[in-house]
Protein backbone atom coordinates (compact mmCIF):
# COMPACT_ATOMS: atom_id res chain seq x y z
CA UNK A 1 0.00 0.00 0.00
CA UNK A 2 1.39 3.20 -0.82
CA UNK A 3 1.55 5.67 1.82
CA UNK A 4 0.05 9.64 1.06
CA UNK A 5 3.74 11.54 1.98
CA UNK A 6 2.72 15.11 3.58
CA UNK A 7 3.54 17.59 1.59
CA UNK A 8 5.62 21.38 3.34
CA UNK A 9 5.69 24.34 0.57
CA UNK A 10 9.13 24.61 -0.50
CA UNK A 11 11.56 26.97 1.63
CA UNK A 12 11.66 30.52 -0.73
CA UNK A 13 14.93 30.40 -3.08
CA UNK A 14 17.22 33.27 -0.84
CA UNK A 15 16.88 36.37 -2.75
CA UNK A 16 12.89 35.85 -2.07
CA UNK A 17 13.57 35.08 0.97
CA UNK A 18 15.59 37.94 1.25
CA UNK A 19 13.11 40.29 -0.54
CA UNK A 20 10.29 39.26 2.23
CA UNK A 21 12.15 39.91 5.20
CA UNK A 22 13.26 43.59 4.08
CA UNK A 23 9.73 43.87 2.97
CA UNK A 24 8.51 43.63 6.93
CA UNK A 25 11.65 45.61 8.53
CA UNK A 26 9.89 48.05 6.35
CA UNK A 27 7.01 47.91 7.04
CA UNK A 28 7.74 48.07 11.16
CA UNK A 29 8.85 44.35 12.23
CA UNK A 30 12.44 44.47 14.15
CA UNK A 31 14.46 41.45 12.64
CA UNK A 32 17.89 41.81 14.18
CA UNK A 33 19.18 39.22 12.37
CA UNK A 34 17.18 38.95 8.43
CA UNK A 35 20.01 35.99 7.56
CA UNK A 36 18.76 33.87 9.90
CA UNK A 37 15.21 34.55 9.83
CA UNK A 38 12.65 32.64 7.40
CA UNK A 39 9.00 33.51 5.92
CA UNK A 40 6.77 32.19 3.52
CA UNK A 41 5.13 34.28 1.28
CA UNK A 42 1.67 35.31 2.48
CA UNK A 43 2.71 35.56 5.90
CA UNK A 44 1.69 38.31 7.34
CA UNK A 45 3.48 40.30 10.24
CA UNK A 46 2.38 43.43 12.36
CA UNK A 47 4.68 46.11 13.18
CA UNK A 48 6.17 46.51 16.17
CA UNK A 49 6.16 42.44 16.53
CA UNK A 50 10.22 41.13 16.80
CA UNK A 51 11.43 37.87 15.32
CA UNK A 52 14.35 36.68 16.61
CA UNK A 53 17.04 34.27 14.55
CA UNK A 54 15.96 31.09 14.33
CA UNK A 55 12.23 31.66 13.32
CA UNK A 56 10.10 29.52 10.75
CA UNK A 57 6.58 31.42 9.76
CA UNK A 58 5.05 29.32 6.80
CA UNK A 59 1.74 28.91 5.34
CA UNK A 60 -1.40 31.14 6.16
CA UNK A 61 0.22 32.44 10.00
CA UNK A 62 -0.44 35.79 10.85
CA UNK A 63 1.56 37.17 13.65
CA UNK A 64 -0.28 40.51 15.51
CA UNK A 65 1.33 43.73 16.97
CA UNK A 66 4.26 43.86 19.27
CA UNK A 67 4.67 39.91 19.97
CA UNK A 68 7.76 38.69 20.32
CA UNK A 69 8.73 35.42 18.59
CA UNK A 70 11.70 33.56 18.73
CA UNK A 71 14.75 32.41 19.52
CA UNK A 72 14.42 28.92 17.26
CA UNK A 73 9.93 28.99 16.21
CA UNK A 74 8.28 26.94 13.87
CA UNK A 75 4.70 28.63 13.44
CA UNK A 76 2.34 27.09 10.55
CA UNK A 77 -0.74 27.99 9.67
CA UNK A 78 -1.73 29.68 13.19
CA UNK A 79 -3.06 33.11 14.65
CA UNK A 80 -1.05 34.64 17.23
CA UNK A 81 -2.67 37.86 18.65
CA UNK A 82 -0.94 41.31 19.90
CA UNK A 83 1.88 40.82 22.64
CA UNK A 84 1.76 37.05 22.66
CA UNK A 85 5.38 35.90 23.36
CA UNK A 86 6.77 32.43 22.29
CA UNK A 87 10.15 30.80 22.51
CA UNK A 88 11.76 27.70 21.23
CA UNK A 89 8.31 26.55 20.33
CA UNK A 90 6.52 24.89 17.56
CA UNK A 91 2.98 25.99 16.98
CA UNK A 92 1.13 24.42 14.52
CA UNK A 93 -2.69 24.97 13.32
CA UNK A 94 -3.35 27.10 16.61
CA UNK A 95 -4.19 30.49 17.93
CA UNK A 96 -2.53 32.36 20.49
CA UNK A 97 -4.41 34.64 22.08
CA UNK A 98 -3.39 38.31 23.33
CA UNK A 99 -0.90 38.55 25.78
CA UNK A 100 -0.39 34.70 26.23
CA UNK A 101 3.32 33.24 26.52
CA UNK A 102 4.47 29.72 24.80
CA UNK A 103 7.86 28.05 25.75
CA UNK A 104 10.67 27.44 26.03
CA UNK A 105 10.27 24.09 24.45
CA UNK A 106 6.24 23.88 23.76
CA UNK A 107 4.39 22.34 21.36
CA UNK A 108 1.01 23.20 20.14
CA UNK A 109 -0.65 20.52 17.80
CA UNK A 110 -3.69 21.09 15.59
CA UNK A 111 -6.86 22.86 17.83
CA UNK A 112 -4.45 24.08 20.41
CA UNK A 113 -6.27 27.76 21.56
CA UNK A 114 -4.57 29.08 24.08
CA UNK A 115 -5.00 32.42 26.27
CA UNK A 116 -5.46 35.67 26.52
CA UNK A 117 -2.83 36.42 29.04
CA UNK A 118 -2.50 32.28 29.70
CA UNK A 119 0.97 30.37 29.98
CA UNK A 120 1.81 27.32 28.14
CA UNK A 121 5.51 26.51 29.62
CA UNK A 122 8.18 23.99 28.44
CA UNK A 123 8.19 20.37 27.59
CA UNK A 124 3.98 20.80 27.39
CA UNK A 125 1.97 20.04 24.85
CA UNK A 126 -1.50 20.48 23.75
CA UNK A 127 -3.85 19.19 21.32
CA UNK A 128 -7.44 20.05 20.50
CA UNK A 129 -8.07 21.88 23.83
CA UNK A 130 -8.96 25.59 24.74
CA UNK A 131 -7.56 27.12 27.67
CA UNK A 132 -9.23 29.86 28.99
CA UNK A 133 -7.98 33.19 30.18
CA UNK A 134 -5.21 33.08 32.93
CA UNK A 135 -4.72 29.59 32.25
CA UNK A 136 -1.72 27.93 33.11
CA UNK A 137 0.24 24.61 32.63
CA UNK A 138 3.88 25.54 33.39
CA UNK A 139 5.84 22.50 32.50
CA UNK A 140 5.69 18.81 31.69
CA UNK A 141 2.05 18.28 30.50
CA UNK A 142 0.23 16.80 28.15
CA UNK A 143 -3.78 18.49 27.31
CA UNK A 144 -5.24 16.92 24.80
CA UNK A 145 -8.87 17.21 23.67
CA UNK A 146 -9.46 19.65 26.66
CA UNK A 147 -11.60 22.37 27.90
CA UNK A 148 -9.50 24.59 30.77
CA UNK A 149 -11.60 27.06 32.14
CA UNK A 150 -10.24 30.55 33.65
CA UNK A 151 -7.59 30.77 36.00
CA UNK A 152 -6.88 26.95 35.79
CA UNK A 153 -3.38 25.68 37.48
CA UNK A 154 -2.41 22.93 35.84
CA UNK A 155 0.67 21.37 37.65
CA UNK A 156 3.94 19.61 36.24
CA UNK A 157 2.96 16.13 35.05
CA UNK A 158 -0.70 16.47 34.39
CA UNK A 159 -1.80 14.25 31.39
CA UNK A 160 -5.30 14.44 30.19
CA UNK A 161 -5.77 10.66 29.24
CA UNK A 162 -7.97 11.18 26.36
CA UNK A 163 -7.53 7.88 24.07
CA UNK A 164 -9.14 4.75 25.11
CA UNK A 165 -7.29 2.77 22.31
CA UNK A 166 -10.46 3.12 20.40
CA UNK A 167 -12.03 6.75 20.93
CA UNK A 168 -11.00 10.15 22.01
CA UNK A 169 -12.62 11.51 24.82
CA UNK A 170 -12.73 14.79 26.40
CA UNK A 171 -11.67 15.86 29.50
CA UNK A 172 -13.44 19.53 31.23
CA UNK A 173 -11.59 21.52 33.80
CA UNK A 174 -13.98 24.43 35.42
CA UNK A 175 -12.73 27.80 36.16
CA UNK A 176 -10.27 28.41 39.33
CA UNK A 177 -9.41 24.81 39.67
CA UNK A 178 -6.26 23.27 40.94
CA UNK A 179 -4.69 20.18 39.58
CA UNK A 180 -1.85 18.74 42.09
CA UNK A 181 1.36 17.38 39.92
CA UNK A 182 2.03 14.04 38.86
CA UNK A 183 -2.14 13.93 38.21
CA UNK A 184 -3.66 11.61 35.60
CA UNK A 185 -7.34 12.62 34.42
CA UNK A 186 -9.05 9.61 33.08
CA UNK A 187 -11.37 11.42 30.11
CA UNK A 188 -14.40 11.76 30.00
CA UNK A 189 -13.82 13.45 33.18
CA UNK A 190 -15.12 17.05 34.51
CA UNK A 191 -13.35 18.56 37.18
CA UNK A 192 -15.88 21.34 38.84
CA UNK A 193 -15.08 25.11 39.52
CA UNK A 194 -12.07 25.73 42.09
CA UNK A 195 -12.14 21.90 42.96
CA UNK A 196 -8.95 20.58 44.25
CA UNK A 197 -6.88 17.48 42.40
CA UNK A 198 -4.43 16.21 44.98
CA UNK A 199 -1.05 15.63 43.67
CA UNK A 200 -0.40 11.89 42.08
CA UNK A 201 -4.01 11.31 41.81
CA UNK A 202 -5.99 9.04 39.09
CA UNK A 203 -9.09 10.94 38.55
CA UNK A 204 -11.82 8.41 36.97
CA UNK A 205 -14.70 10.13 37.87
CA UNK A 206 -16.06 13.45 37.85
CA UNK A 207 -15.57 15.93 40.69
CA UNK A 208 -17.89 18.29 42.19
CA UNK A 209 -17.28 22.05 42.19
CA UNK A 210 -15.17 23.33 45.47
CA UNK A 211 -14.24 19.87 46.02
CA UNK A 212 -11.22 17.98 47.00
CA UNK A 213 -10.20 14.69 45.23
CA UNK A 214 -7.68 12.16 45.91
CA UNK A 215 -7.15 9.16 43.89
CA UNK A 216 -3.88 7.45 45.14
CA UNK A 217 -3.04 4.94 47.50
CA UNK A 218 -2.25 5.75 51.29
CA UNK A 219 1.88 5.56 52.19
CA UNK A 220 3.41 2.86 54.07
CA UNK A 221 6.67 3.16 55.90
CA UNK A 222 8.16 -0.19 56.85
CA UNK A 223 10.50 -0.40 60.02
CA UNK A 224 13.49 -1.84 57.93
CA UNK A 225 15.03 -5.60 59.64
CA UNK A 226 18.81 -5.47 61.07
CA UNK A 227 19.77 -7.71 57.46
CA UNK A 228 18.26 -4.89 55.19
CA UNK A 229 19.83 -2.00 57.40
CA UNK A 230 23.15 -3.55 57.26
CA UNK A 231 22.99 -4.45 54.06
CA UNK A 232 22.32 -0.69 53.07
CA UNK A 233 25.38 0.54 55.53
CA UNK A 234 27.66 -1.31 53.45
Amino acid sequence: MNAKRCERPAEPDPLARAAIVRALIEAGVIIPDPDRTYVSEGVRVAPGTVLYPGTHLRGDTLIGRDCRVGPDCWIEDSTIEESATIRYSVVESSRVRAGSTVGPYAHLRPGADVGPEARVGNFVEVKAARLEQGAKAGHLAYIGDAEIGRDVNIGAGTITCNYDGADKHRTVIEEGAFIGSNAALVAPVTIGKDAIVAAGSTITDDVPPHAKAFGRARQTNKRATKEEGESHGR
